[in-house]
């Protein structure tokens, strides 16, 4: 039977449509190229205002118009079930309108596949944190979507979220999405103190909730992350050929 061909919507940002793609790879179950999965890639960020600006209200054109008409392009390809590599898309304001205007595509939404992979890889945990730009932490995006899956979410501080982990992703200087192959030590030392900070809260395990941050570092002293990029690969394989995915 002929597989679905898998979609990735890109550019938000680049390098992290690059790594979700690599994580549908690592993760199909596969010994040539012919057993793995088609994958459509549209890396189209040079149309797709910034997500944080428009939830903050310094813009006033939604990005979800310009994530649905890649979506559109993708289900010309054959494409069925796309996912997007970037939590602000997933707001509820862009969310929405994107599934609105994308027709004969399913678009898989990124944290609710990250809270189901918690549920299946790390069942005994309970207090789980999250790092992430600022509208997505503002916007209470894992947290609502934690506590209504019966977790309790370990926040880093405001300070912490604004001076340390959205200059980690933003500076213009050092942050990932001015460099992010590689990514620089300041950086990720950065995102390292922000782990640490929400472990001494009390978080048992840390989502990295921004798609730039799995860049920067895949592993912590003492503490389990969690990548969503990871668990929306896992997701985009088990929707389109479950018997291709690699056990966990």
């Amino acid at each position: 039977m002929k597989n679905p061909v898998i979609g990735i919507i890109g550019g938000m940002g680049p390098q992290a449509g690059l790594d979700l793609a690599a994580k549908v790879i690592a993760q199909t179950r596969a010994v040539t190229d012919q057993d793995h999965l088609p994958m459509a890639l549209l890396s189209y960020g040079h149309l797709i205002g910034d997500r944080s600006t428009y939830v903050f209200g310094e813009s006033s054109e939604n990005p979800g118009i310009a994530i649905a008409s890649v979506a559109r392009e993708l289900s010309s390809l054959g494409v069925q079930v796309a996912g997007i590599p970037c939590n602000s898309a997933h707001a509820p304001q862009i969310f929405d309108e994107l599934t609105r205007l994308s027709k004969g595509i399913r678009i898989l939404h990124l944290i609710q596949e990250t809270v189901r992979h918690i549920q299946e890889t790390l069942p005994d945990m309970t207090r789980i944190g999250c790092l992430s730009t600022l509208s997505v932490h503002r916007l209470g995006l894992y947290r609502s979507a934690l506590e209504d899956a019966g977790y309790t979410p370990v926040m880093p501080t405001d300070e912490v979220a604004e001076q340390v982990v959205h200059r980690a992703i933003f500076d213009p200087g050092f942050g990932i999405k001015a460099q992010s192959a590689p990514v620089t030590d300041q950086a990720r030392a950065m995102v390292l103190s922000a782990v640490a900070h929400c472990r001494s809260r009390g978080a048992e395990s840390v989502i990295l909730g921004c798609t730039e941050l799995p860049l920067a570092v895949s592993h912590a002293k003492d503490i389990p992350l969690i990548d969503p990029a990871r668990a929306l690969a896992r997701a985009l394989i088990r929707e389109t050929s479950p018997q291709k995915l690699v056990p966990l």
